[in-house]
């Protein structure tokens, strides 16, 4: 599987293509806020990633699709999505085209007709995925999972914060589970684990709980069988004494007791008289519906409280209010032409003012209020004096009422004697009734012992298929292989500890240089430069070996902006225009060269027909390097989107 082409659509419908070698070395160099990392993260959300990652700005204002042809050894797909809505951070819409030859669809035939769930199984179906499901223990916070494409975006992606990384070798390693995901899928992905393991492990463990299961019911009905004459004798008397089994003799015989238990498990209560239950749940019923109307009126008699309250601290604040009101009545007036006089105001001003006029108004309408609420409280008061009069009522009821049910069922002794005598002899019943089940027959017993044999040996005959021993040599092996690789490419890029074997550390992650004296992880080196070395080697020697032996992992690899650590600074490094003099002129030039050299031998000598796709800032005037380009510098912001083409907003409105 390898990028033959990436492609954007505009909210108008134009296209901007991004075609690619299928093999060799594919280099995009420019400036900066070009457009050139997002390729990779177009790349990863249309192999079925919803999280959409490009960056706000011109590119997800401006583009309406992303599109991706994907070649594959006998067919290509055509994988499109659409932009997320402003609000949305993610979406699963796609549209799907497989074929020989795909013809890029343009604008207005891109509908969808899939989602990304269909997505993550063709494409782990078409590079060879095995069937598999990872079974993770019931205690573990994590859930269950499937080895998927998803699963190898982790080698895919070099993003420029990780790809001289001390810490962190892969991609989203240092993402919540995703350390013991890579863990759990690489040895899929590698054929380590053959089709069959997981399910033969499934197999096991059922087949495991069934044993145990046989087994704890053998051992209860052998001890079971040992006692039996003890306890058949104990439930006889039981059942004796709670008048289920007449005075007789024990039975003299295991036999014999065995056929008398299962005679009284036959046993069936004694019916109580309908007359005497039917008169105790009358009564019964009329304590309850006393009980019900009580509860029902003091819940009234509690709301009418409640209503007083607030009713009370209305007129408080209504009583407040009409007494600052009535203050005009205090304002000075002329005694002769009978003429308010406003504080403050030099002239006469008569009441009938507009101002004068709503704070008379305010006063009457007051008045009125609490005139109404005070005849209403008169109302409210009678109602709630009848209420608890019926409160009074209903208690004397319920009290004739639950003395009525007292003495009839008092003066009943038969039934409460009855209903006890039946209690008791149900219990014994019931134990007796779980010791017949239990209880097995020497021909029971062997019965219990051949399905015992049975899933022993099925367990024994799984085990020896999973043979985990196997599995864990199978791993040790590959990852011998891939060390080795890495340990050649450390030497040719010179980096520190070279002069020693490295490894590829899966439990932890990471390489590990091995020095006589003690091991060394590649985060207790220091230098840009020796990790990107670091990170290069150990993803290049897996690809490499995935390549050769056919694994389940797509032929390429995105490295985004490696040279980086050859400049002076960040900031020299991103004022680079993908200039072949600036390139010259800031970096340390002859490590830029050996990189790159290093990157086109690998996929020309080391690892034919893999494809690895960089996007840079340095350009370099050999000869391969610009054979190696795909386009131009991108020298103009942003340059993977057309200067004239809208934005949704624009677009919209035309």
């Amino acid at each position: 599987m390898k990028i033959k082409e990436i492609v954007v659509y505009s909210h108008t419908g134009k296209k901007r293509n991004i075609r690619f070698k299928l093999e060799g070395l594919n280099i995009i160099t420019g400036k900066s806020s070009t457009g050139k990392s997002t390729l990779s993260d177009i790349v990863e959300y249309c192999m079925g990633r919803s999280t959409f990652n490009i960056p706000e700005g011109p590119i997800r204002d401006k583009v309406s699709w992303y599109g991706v042809l994907f070649q594959f050894d006998s067919e290509q797909v055509f994988i499109a999505k659409p932009t997320p809505a402003i609000t949305a951070s993610s979406c699963s819409r796609v549209m799907i085209r497989r074929g020989a030859i795909i013809e890029i669809p343009d604008f207005y035939s891109l509908i969808q007709n899939a989602d990304d769930s269909y997505v993550v199984s063709l494409l782990s179906e078409l590079i060879g995925v095995p069937s598999n499901h990872t079974i993770v223990p019931d205690d573990n916070s994590r859930d269950s999972f499937t080895t998927t494409i998803k699963h190898t975006s982790f080698y895919l992606f070099q993003k420029q914060g990780l790809i001289a990384n001390r810490d962190q070798l892969f991609y989203r390693q240092n993402e919540s589970f995703i350390p013991q995901a890579i863990k759990d899928s690489l040895p899929i992905l590698f054929g380590v684990s053959n089709q069959d393991y997981l399910l033969l492990e499934t197999q096991l463990r059922v087949a495991k709980r069934e044993h145990r299961i046989l087994l704890k019911q053998l051992n209860e009905a052998q001890y079971l069988q040992e006692n039996i004459n003890i306890q058949a004798v104990k439930l006889i008397s039981e059942a004796q004494q709670v008048g289920i089994r007449g005075n007789l003799p024990m039975p003299e015989s295991t036999a014999k007791a065995l056929l008398e238990l299962q005679e009284i498990a036959k046993w069936k209560p004694a019916q109580i008289p309908d007359e005497d239950i039917n008169s105790v749940f009358t009564l019964e019923a009329k304590v309850s519906n006393i009980r019900k109307e009580r509860s029902s009126i003091n819940e009234n008699i509690r709301a009418l409280e409640y209503f007083n309250k607030k009713e009370d601290e209305y007129s408080s604040e209504a009583h407040e209010q009409k007494s600052r009101l009535e203050s005009i009545n205090a304002l000075p007036f002329n005694a002769k032409t009978g003429e308010w006089q406003w504080p403050f105001v030099s002239e006469m001003i008569n009441l009938d003012k507009p101002i004068a006029q709503a704070l008379i108004g305010e006063l009457v309408s007051l008045e009125k209020e609490l005139s109404s609420v005070t005849g209403e409280r008169a109302n409210i008061d009678n109602y709630s004096v009848g209420l608890r009069t019926r409160i009074d009522d209903l208690n004397s009821q319920l009290n004739v009422a639950e003395e009525e049910l007292a003495a009839t069922i008092s003066s009943n002794a038969a039934i409460a004697e009855m209903g006890n005598r039946n209690a008791s002899a149900a219990r014994v019943v019931g134990r007796i009734s779980l010791f017949l089940e239990t209880y097995r027959s020497d021909d029971d017993l062997s019965g219990l012992k051949e399905k015992i044999k049975i899933y022993q040996d099925q367990i024994e005959r799984i085990e020896s298929k999973i043979n985990p021993n196997d599995t864990n040599d199978k791993l040790s092996s590959i990852i011998n292989i891939i060390s080795t690789d890495i340990s050649r490419y450390v030497k040719v890029f010179g980096a520190e500890f070279s002069e020693f074997p490295f490894r590829f550390d899966l439990s932890n992650l990471t390489v590990v240089a091995d020095r006589p004296d003690r091991p060394i992880p590649m985060n207790k080196t220091g230098g840009g430069e020796n990790h990107l070395a670091y990170h290069l080697s150990a993803l290049l020697a897996l690809h490499r070996f995935a390549l050769i032996n056919k694994k389940a992992l797509p032929s390429f690899i995105f490295l985004d902006q490696p040279t980086q650590v050859y400049f002076p600074s960040e900031s020299e490094y991103k004022k680079i225009s993908g200039s072949i003099e600036e390139t010259e002129r800031d970096s340390d030039l002859e490590r830029v060269r050996s990189l790159f050299k290093f990157l086109y031998d690998f996929v020309n000598k080391e690892a034919p027909g893999f494809q690895i796709i960089v996007t840079e800032h340095a350009n370099l005037r050999d000869q391969w390097f610009q054979d190696s380009m795909i386009e131009s510098p991108w020298t103009k912001p942003p340059a993977l989107i057309p200067e004239e083409w809208e934005n949704l907003t624009t677009a919209s409105t035309r």
